[in-house]
């Protein structure tokens, strides 16, 4: 769920047709022309490719710590809605109708009503999205980047996002019978097979099904019914892969977060597979990659991930903009790390300081505000002791894509 290229390498993942996101995943371009940036939106690089994108991670990574986005922002988000309900990557001119010309698509439309519903007080837009996301609903029950297209894994997982930011269960979101969670159990592979457990994005022109970690990822989340946001999860209760012609959506989840976990166990982080990098790490999808993990319950490997990331990606982020601090901020959120001080650098302060300052919201009876300096010990505590337990004390005494094949 992300941007987590530069201006540049969207061009060229739009030129090759490059796949869409999901939390899990950053977009797929649409085509629209260059513009001056306009007030209330985030970032300061070309927001051709991704300005509702990266618009909606800021307004929900805000949202989840505990902040009230700025007013401008938000209406800026609500701006870009075409009359269908849908969204499309970005619009230069919002004040004139959408036509033909405008390029609109489901991850962007779907990420938008995780950043309006959280926002609150725009539920007829959220409401006319909805509609527009379920009448693109294909026949298998997923859903491709843009109306009509095949479905991919990345995409129905983000859309499932938003289902679940409405209340909406996925399961009752069906056309030709098929909902999206039959979708996400169509892209999990064969445990006998190579990458078993795993999600495919696609099948490739044979019809065969190649485990992808960012789909893996995003599948992750889908398959859990999770949005952009999400804590640690229950810790699965068996490490075998179910293998089975009828996986239940907890399966699916299961199976794709063991074999997320035995990719990670390697390094840390994935690999990125865009054009022209070798060996680079995948900051963006490794991000991705700590939220699924934590979501499934494997709390271990997703700190073990976090960790590197707070070693390694805050030169990312500072180049990547508003998307990538972001998305950093929601893999802490979903360790119950302290988005404040990621490696020295405050997610939270770089993040605000990118578009208009939100306000920090008023805590209801009986809560407590979260900041920017809040501790983390308690999260930190409680996985230490179950390292010693039994997950292994060598991490604990050490202290502490686009795709990935």
């Amino acid at each position: 769920m992300n941007v987590r290229r530069s201006a540049a390498a969207l061009a060229v993942a739009g030129v090759l047709a490059a796949a869409a996101p999901a939390m899990a995943a950053g977009p797929s371009p649409s085509p629209s022309p260059k513009a001056v940036l306009p007030a209330g939106l985030y970032g300061t690089t070309d927001p051709t490719y991704d300005g509702v994108w990266r618009q909606s991670l800021t307004l929900v990574a805000q949202h989840t710590l505990g902040y009230e986005p700025a007013a401008q922002a938000v209406d800026w988000l609500a701006g870009q809605q075409c009359a269908n309900g849908a969204f499309a990557a970005f619009r230069a001119a919002p004040a004139k109708p959408c036509d033909g010309k405008v390029m609109v698509d489901t991850n962007s439309t779907a990420a938008a009503v995780q950043a309006l519903k959280a926002a609150g007080g725009h539920e007829a837009a959220v409401d006319k999205a909805m509609a527009w996301l379920k009448s693109v609903q294909n026949e298998d029950g997923g859903w491709g980047y843009s109306p009509a297209a095949a479905s991919d894994t990345n995409s129905t997982s983000v859309v499932i996002g938003a289902l679940a930011a409405v209340g909406t269960n996925p399961a009752d979101v069906r056309k030709a019978g098929e909902s999206p969670y039959d979708l996400l159990a169509a892209r999990s592979i064969p445990c006998g097979q190579p990458g078993g457990g795993g999600l495919a994005y696609q099948p490739d022109k044979k019809g065969k099904l190649l485990a992808n970690a960012d789909a893996t990822a995003a599948g992750v989340l889908g398959a859990l019914g999770k949005g952009f946001v999400t804590g640690a999860g229950k810790a699965p209760g068996t490490h075998e892969c179910a293998d089975s012609k009828h996986l239940t959506p907890a399966q699916v989840a299961d199976n794709a977060g063991a074999n997320l976990a035995s990719v990670l166990a390697k390094s840390g982080h994935l690999t990125s597979t865009l054009p022209g990098a070798t060996d680079q790490p995948d900051f963006g999808n490794t991000a991705d990659a700590v939220v699924a993990l934590a979501a499934d319950g494997r709390l271990a490997q997703a700190l073990r991930s976090y960790t590197w990331l707070e070693n390694n990606a805050a030169h990312w982020a500072e180049q990547s903009g508003p998307a990538a601090y972001a998305q950093l901020i929601l893999a802490a959120h979903a360790v119950g790390a302290q988005p404040g001080d990621f490696g020295g650098t405050s997610l939270v302060r770089s993040l605000n300081e990118l578009g208009p300052a939100p306000h920090m919201a008023s805590a209801t009876p009986g809560t407590k505000k979260k900041s920017d300096d809040n501790s983390s010990f308690g999260a930190w505590w409680f996985v230490g002791v179950c390292l010693v337990a039994g997950i292994g004390i060598g991490f604990l005494l050490s202290g502490r894509k686009k795709r990935q094949p």
